[in-house]
Parts: C-alpha cells; structure tokens; sequence
C-alpha cells in the first residue's frame, strides 16, 4: 500500500484584499503559492464556516496559484452573519466576479460539504470555466440529506450528541427542528438565539469526525463562529439552498461531460452519507469516486487528506 499523503506545509498569502459586491457585502480574499501556477479556488463549506490558513495546505505551493475566499456573511468576509442578499446564485455571481478581479481565464475549483454543492452549481453553470473539480464530502441539497441529519438519522448514530442539540427546543416543536431553529436563529431574543446557534453548530462540530464528539473542533466554542454559522446554515437550509427543484444538482449532472473529476468521501460520514457520493458518481462518468473507508466527513482525518491531495 503507498504511504499516506499529508498536508504541505503552512504558509501565508502572498496578497490579501477585499472586493465590494454590494450595497451590504465585501468579500475578503487572499492569493498564495505560485503566482504564476495553475489557478485553484478553494470553496469553504457550511455554508457559513469560513476558510482558515490550513485549506491553503491541500496544494503544492510550488505548482499552484491558491485563491481562498470567504462567503458572503462568512469568516473575514463583512458584515459576518448577514443573511440578506446572502444566496446561491448571488456567491456563483460573486466566483465569477473575482475570477475576472483576478484575470483569471480558467479554474480548477475544489470544494467540500456545502463547497462539493457550490462547486458543482458553479460548474453546472460555468463549464467553460472550470478545469476540474475535486469534492469532498458531497451535499446534493436534497430534502432526504437535511432530514437525515437535522431531523432523524444521524440521530440513531450519535444520541448522545443529538439530545443535546434539540436541548433548546421543547417536545412540542421537535416534529420539524429546521422550523424550530430557523424561528430562533431569526428572533429578536438574543439569549434564545446564542442557545439555538450553539446547539445548531455543536451537533454538527461533535459528528464531524469518525472518532465522533471528541474531536469537536475549538471553533465550535467560538460564539461569533457559532452565530454566523448556525444563522447563515438555517438560512440556507429553511430556503432549500435557492435551488429550483430538490434533487435539481444531481439532475444537471449530464452537463459535466468530459470534464474530469475526483470525488473522496468517507465511508462513515455521517453528515453527509456516502448515498449522495455514489448517486453524483453514477450520474457523472467522468469522474472518479475514492471511498476512504476509516473516515467520516472531516476533511482533516489522515484518510481525506491523504486521497485530496493525491487528488490535486
């Protein structure tokens, strides 16, 4: 069996700045690697969690020109939490307008979670754009997906853990939690809300990882972290992620064609079951679907690092 892959080593930006997209929204962005290397978008997942200096360590800095932003509402990107004009078509708009900021004419684009979702809604719509993909963890925004994990499935997995994400909500609301969270994550009670951002946010945090709430990781006790990313999650999720019909990613597959690309999806992840992975797989010839079979759905287990680097 060949040796495992690991992370390259960190480095910082060689160019950060931020770009006006509206009357509400600036984007922070930042360039490393090679200047002049293949361009490479790294797509952040949540939606809402923002990027941090490790996704720059999935390339070679050596071959590549790494471009990272932060979604609308999300990380350094202003004002943080904002779900107003904050959609799925308004961030592929937002891609294409620092692509062009950036004078890039084509992208690879890798993405995990919510990314795998806005890089195959970016690619579906700019084809011509894109090189190659590389997901992780993929999320179809289907209605199946959302109740798996935020209504009854994941929660046979991991109760421990879910008991203390329904915690906020009373017996009398739980036969439909988005709803739930959606009404506090959107209140005018402050204390309400940190409670249901916390919660929210810390279900997901304690089953991210194979080894399960342990791993937790230390952003989730971050409290601007937890609110941004529980707000700008529901608000998604409560808006069936601003796409026309469920199940509409997995029908506009047919128009990947030849454009290559590698999936990597842990066999235990339980936030975003394998199912999707393999539904996407079949729909898209292309490309080439590697199962980890000791991982969940962090893109940080030894597994996943090892298949996305070989992968890039």
């Amino acid at each position: 069996m060949p040796p495992q892959k690991d992370l390259y080593p960190d480095i910082a930006p060689y160019r950060t700045g931020e770009l006006p997209l509206d009357d509400i929204h600036t984007m922070y962005f930042e360039e490393s690697g090679n200047p002049a290397g293949v361009p490479v978008v790294f797509l952040h997942g949540g939606p809402g969690a923002g990027a941090n200096h490790s996704h720059r360590r999935f390339f070679d800095p050596k071959h590549y020109r790494i471009i990272i932003f932060d979604q609308r509402g999300s990380g350094r990107s202003k004002p943080l939490g904002e779900t107003r004009q904050n959609t799925t078509p308004l961030l592929i708009d937002d891609m294409e307008k620092l692509r062009r900021h950036l004078e890039i004419e084509t992208w690879f684009v890798f993405g995990g979670s919510w990314g795998s979702t806005l890089a195959l809604a970016y690619a579906e719509r700019f084809a011509e754009r894109v090189t190659g993909l590389v997901l992780r963890g993929i999320f179809l925004f289907t209605q199946r997906e959302l109740d798996w994990f935020y209504q009854d499935g994941a929660s046979n997995l991991f109760p421990d853990a879910f008991d203390r994400y329904v915690a906020p909500i009373p017996e009398a609301e739980r036969g439909d939690l988005l709803k739930a969270f959606y009404k506090r994550l959107t209140g005018k009670n402050a204390a309400a809300r940190a409670e249901a951002a916390a919660a929210w946010a810390r279900w997901e945090g304690e089953t991210l990882s194979i080894l399960g709430p342990k791993q937790r990781p230390p952003r989730f006790d971050e409290a601007d972290f937890l609110d941004a990313f529980a707000r700008i999650e529901c608000h998604y999720f409560h808006n069936k992620g601003f796409f026309d019909t469920d199940g509409w990613l997995l029908d506009q597959a047919e128009k990947f064609g030849d454009l290559p690309g590698v999936i990597v999806h842990g066999r235990y992840d339980v936030v975003t079951p394998l199912s999707s992975a393999w539904a996407l797989h079949k729909a898209w010839p292309k490309s080439q679907l590697k199962i980890v079979p000791d991982a969940g759905h962090s893109s940080l287990e030894p597994g996943i690092v090892s298949e996305l680097i070989k992968a890039s």
